[in-house]
């Protein structure tokens, strides 16, 4: 099957048949112009020369002799052959001829009109006399004395003869017409190259095939896609892209700092995590090319809210289990102790020993479970709890908290109070026994305050204003999204975050979030 044309050769053809037209136009009117302006100025040139032999006083005192063709052939002849005319008659009113460039037509009357010229006018037509078709003209010849019209003169120029003048410009206007052609064929072969390069030599049908598939299949794929072009300019945004960076149908594209941000840098992005509004959303950044050329960037966003704070919680699952196991190991190695205890006799020494291990137990649990109404956040602080006893770090719950209804949504307040804590661990790490961490979550004036404080090395004025921001983390790469988590729950719920230094070193963050009504 032969391939179809493709939109730049079909372009091509289109553009070469219209300017044909257009250049065979044009040189027909530049001939219907031509022919007119030589016919206007034959016209011009026969009243001219026509005029100039009735106002001759030869030709006058001529027509007064008795044999006026005799005194007037020679002159008449000369002034023929001197202005290219193709003929001149001189005749009596009476329309007889005294001189024709047919010697056997002199004598014979003048064929023609010669009614206004008698009146005095001046006649000016096309006629076909004897020597075929012409343009001429027919003026009196007046007496000097009196004024009284005594002859007349008529001078012509055969219509053969204006062709043939301009027959003779016919080349000139052809080597135009042919440079105006070829030049057009010129500009419209490039224009059609450039489009071929452009569409890739693609035709009408295959074009409007791929934007079919590719524009189905763009807003079907469920990852954001955002295209922006070299200049920076939003180019395309699918349909998930919209909903994901909160973007209505027929908004312009105005991207959010965030992302905007992400797009100009220039480096390669993958799964980078970005805060859009309450959303957490993996983004990567490529740039296209064609042909060495950078078209543009790409970026695809794909929704991980739900999966970091069902991670969040599974991690807090996974430390509270992992603590369990521990303490599972410990009270299996203290049971053994008691046991040994008793059976060489000192059973004061194993109750007092079984009983202060379940005090101090029972004693931490009492307190959060009594302090905190929200059972997965009082989970969570026992977890936590238990996974700093396993890094050597000791976590107290400030005897100051209260919490007793979920005021705020779990899933929010357990993103804040556990990526503080683990804030706060990781902190720590590093830092000479004895390691603390303090944590503190009141309601307090319709708001719920929550306070996090450890011991560790705490941070510069630099640091400290840039903890908060999305990737800045003293850790390195791969951290710096619990601090901005933190950060999203409180602007969502239109609190305030900050952090400054501890009285004995350290740092302090306290996030302050309202209790919707």
């Amino acid at each position: 099957m032969a391939r179809r044309w493709s939109i730049a050769r079909q372009l091509f053809a289109l553009q070469v048949l219209v300017v044909t037209l257009l250049v065979a136009i044009g040189t027909v009117g530049a001939v219907l112009l031509a022919g007119r302006d030589a016919r206007t100025a034959a016209i011009a040139e026969v009243r001219a020369v026509a005029e100039a032999i009735a106002l001759s006083p030869s030709v006058g005192d001529a027509l007064r002799a008795a044999d006026p063709s005799a005194r007037l052939r020679s002159y008449v002849e000369a002034t023929r052959v001197a202005t290219g005319t193709d003929f001149i008659v001189v005749m009596a009113p009476d329309r007889t001829r005294y001189t024709h460039p047919t010697e056997d037509l002199i004598g014979q009357p003048f064929a023609g009109s010669v009614e206004e010229a008698l009146r005095g006018g001046v006649v000016v037509e096309q006629y076909r006399g004897s020597l075929g078709d012409s343009v001429r003209t027919v003026v009196p010849v007046r007496d000097a004395g009196d004024g009284a019209i005594i002859g007349l003169v008529s001078v012509g120029i055969t219509t053969e003869a204006i062709n043939r003048d301009l027959i003779a410009q016919l080349p000139a206007v052809g080597a135009a017409t042919g440079l105006a052609l070829l030049l057009a064929a010129f500009g419209s072969w490039l224009l059609s190259q450039r489009l071929r390069r452009q569409t890739h030599g693609l035709g009408p049908a295959e074009m409007t095939r791929m934007f079919e598939y590719y524009d189905a299949v763009l807003h079907a794929v469920r990852e954001g896609l955002v295209v922006v072009d070299r200049d920076g300019r939003v180019t395309l945004i699918n349909d998930e892209g919209r909903r994901l960076l909160g973007l209505t149908d027929g908004e312009p594209a105005d991207l959010p700092a965030e992302v905007a941000g992400l797009i100009a840098e220039q480096r390669p992005t993958v799964d980078e995590p970005v805060l859009i509004g309450d959303r957490v959303l993996v983004a990567s950044r490529r740039e296209t090319r064609f042909d060495g050329r950078v078209l543009g960037t790409v970026l695809t966003l794909r929704d991980h809210t739900e999966l970091r704070a069902l991670t969040g919680e599974l991690d807090s699952v996974r430390g509270l289990t992992e603590a369990l196991r521990a303490q599972a190991h410990e009270a299996a190695n203290r049971l053994h102790t008691v046991l040994t205890m008793v059976e060489l006799g000192r059973t004061d020494e194993a109750i007092a020993l079984a009983t202060a291990e379940l005090a101090l137990a029972q004693q931490l649990t009492d307190q959060v479970v009594g302090a905190v109404g929200e059972p997965a956040l009082a989970a969570l602080l026992l977890g936590k709890s238990a996974q700093a006893g396993e890094r050597g770090v000791e976590l107290t719950i400030d005897g100051g908290s209260r919490l007793t209804t979920s005021l705020l949504r779990g899933r929010d307040l357990i993103t804040v109070v556990g990526n503080l804590i683990d804030n706060a661990l990781e902190a720590v790490a590093e830092t000479p026994s004895p390691r603390r961490v303090g944590v503190l979550v009141r309601e307090q004036d319709g708001e719920v305050l929550v306070r996090v404080a450890d011991n560790g090395p705490g941070l510069s004025p630099d640091q400290a204003a840039a903890a908060f921001q999305r990737g800045w983390s003293t850790k390195g790469a791969g951290h710096g999204i619990g601090l901005s988590l933190v950060r999203q729950v409180a602007e969502r719920y239109g609190g305030t975050y900050d952090i400054r230094g501890g009285s004995g070193g350290g740092a302090v963050i306290t996030v302050r979030l309202p209790v919707p009504s």
